[in-house]
């Protein structure tokens, strides 16, 4: 049976990255995309030349009707996924929480929160033993910032990490025995364009002082650690919120 790896988010950054990775590595590749068809046809292209097979889907993962009809696309042109890497998220502009309108805060927790949900959900119908799959792993990508807060600039942000941090916890714990993994990287500073999305693209060398290594890290640096936390190496592991910010 082939392993077929959903990635939200993966036209571009992180789930780009993880995405060209996993199909290095033998994954059947499901890129899904909100907005940008072209940069995830390319990323879907790049693997084609590789020798990897990849495809793309766009859904707004924030409605869960357009989640579930994604999964069924993928069912009927791919077949049933095996790994879900909850990638996609959103910040916006950096402001302290008395001056954030309702409509911001409803907007970052539908992307960052509640669309992780909805493929998980629908990703453990396809896995579960008890639904009649194979099993399988999800690994959400969450932020240090569920740690430390971001205040002053991304409170909201940090907010959501904080709620897929527990969401990955006690979801590991009800899928164990559905022989689903359920872990969580979670980022540092990395160098991506979510920086200059949110308006300051010099974001990490303004901070980078604070960082143990003196340094961002690099999308392929996080999508390493997705891909083991997917893998049989990390077998035993499960409810596990790993850590990949260069000391912090």
């Amino acid at each position: 049976m082939d392993n077929i790896v959903l990635i939200t988010g993966a036209s571009r950054g992180i789930g780009a990255a993880t995405a060209v990775m996993a199909a290095a590595r033998g994954y059947t590749v499901c890129i899904n995309f909100l907005k940008d068809e072209v940069a995830a046809s390319a990323v879907v292209a790049g693997i084609h030349q590789q020798g990897g097979r990849a495809f793309a889907f766009q859904a707004d993962i924030s409605k869960e009707r357009q989640v579930v009809e994604m999964f069924s696309l993928i069912d009927q042109n791919v077949g049933r996924i095996s790994a879900l890497v909850n990638n996609a998220g959103m910040i916006i502009s950096q402001q302290k929480l008395v001056d954030m309108t309702g409509e911001r805060l409803q907007q970052v927790f539908a992307i960052n929160v509640f669309g992780s949900f909805f493929c998980a959900k629908e990703a453990i119908k396809r896995m579960s033993v008890k639904h009649g799959g194979q099993g399988g792993s999800i690994v959400n990508v969450s932020s240090l910032a569920a740690k430390y807060g971001s205040p002053f600039e991304y409170i909201d942000y940090a907010a959501t990490k904080g709620a897929i941090d527990t969401m990955t916890v006690g979801l590991a714990k009800e899928l164990a025995d559905d022989q689903i993994r359920v872990n969580a990287v979670r980022p540092g500073l990395i160098h991506t364009d979510i920086h200059a999305s949110a308006g300051e693209p010099g974001r990490i060398e303004r901070v980078k002082t604070r960082i143990p290594m003196q340094r961002g890290g690099y999308p392929d640096e996080i999508a390493a650690a997705i891909l083991w936390l997917l893998s049989d190496e990390a077998s035993y592991m499960t409810g596990a919120l790993l850590d990949v910010g260069g000391g912090l």
